[in-house]
């Protein structure tokens, strides 16, 4: 019985280890792919910001479509170009070759970006450039150092002034009832079109898609995981029964 249990920790260590969220200094969130209103509003802060140079090309429009609940009618004119099918994968317009000569190096591709950096890095990612002349688009980041990217999301975020804090909370504002972050960026050269709560809120639902384009089955996975494990614990019970029954002679 030792050994079937011990075999049973060490077959549990990689699920365990992936699950390790990154370093203390990222901040924290909490993904919800069963919000499908939260995936909603980030595919399309995607479509509309980082679909230009970022692709999504190991999956397809009408499979993004009939996840996000999304009819496939106003998903082509919302959010596709007019030259692209439903059915088509989720590439872009713009060559490596094009990426390379515009910005140093080709835009990634961002399918499987939140299984590779995970999802605190992406979120503190997003909210982290702040303004700095030395760099060639003006800006740096306090997670990716020396970022070769512009910030594609200023006009909503405004441009931090300095290098943005760990954000330590939400809290309310007695007077007005208004939700204030406290942490982040606290001083800004140029004001953005959101509030500091009302951005955070549209990075945290742009991780969210990007971490369910990583695994569109998540769900489905979690979902018969509960299945498999009740199914392991009733056949080790009865295993455990056939194997006391046969051997309760011998001894």
């Amino acid at each position: 019985m030792k050994k079937v249990v011990f075999t049973l920790l060490v077959a549990l260590l990689p699920v365990l280890a992936s699950a390790a969220k990154g370093p203390e200094w990222l901040d924290r969130i909490n993904t919800d792919q069963a919000d499908t209103r939260s995936l909603q509003r980030g595919a399309q802060v995607y479509f509309n910001n980082c679909m230009g140079c970022h692709g999504l090309e190991y999956a397809r429009y009408n499979r993004v479509a009939k996840d996000l609940e999304i009819p496939e009618d106003i998903f082509q004119e919302y959010l596709m170009s007019t030259d692209q099918r439903i059915g088509d994968l989720m590439t872009i317009a713009m060559s490596r070759q094009d990426g390379t000569r515009f910005f140093g190096v080709a835009p990634p591709d961002l399918t499987l970006i939140a299984r590779v950096r995970g999802t605190d890095w992406l979120y503190t990612y997003l909210r982290g450039f702040y303004a700095d002349e030395t760099r060639p688009y003006g800006v740096n980041n306090v997670v990716y150092p020396d970022v070769g990217m512009p910030h594609a999301m200023v006009d909503a975020q405004g441009l931090c002034a300095e290098p943005p804090k760990p954000v330590a909370g939400v809290r309310i504002d007695p007077l007005t009832g208004d939700r204030i972050s406290e942490g982040g960026c606290e001083r800004y050269l140029t004001e953005g079109q959101l509030s500091k709560v009302e951005f955070d809120q549209s990075m945290f639902d742009l991780v969210n898609f990007l971490e369910y384009m990583g695994e569109p089955i998540k769900l489905e996975r979690q979902r018969l995981g509960w299945f498999v494990m009740a199914f392991l614990t009733v056949f080790l019970a009865f295993s455990w029964l056939l194997y006391r029954e046969l051997w309760k002679d011998v001894k």
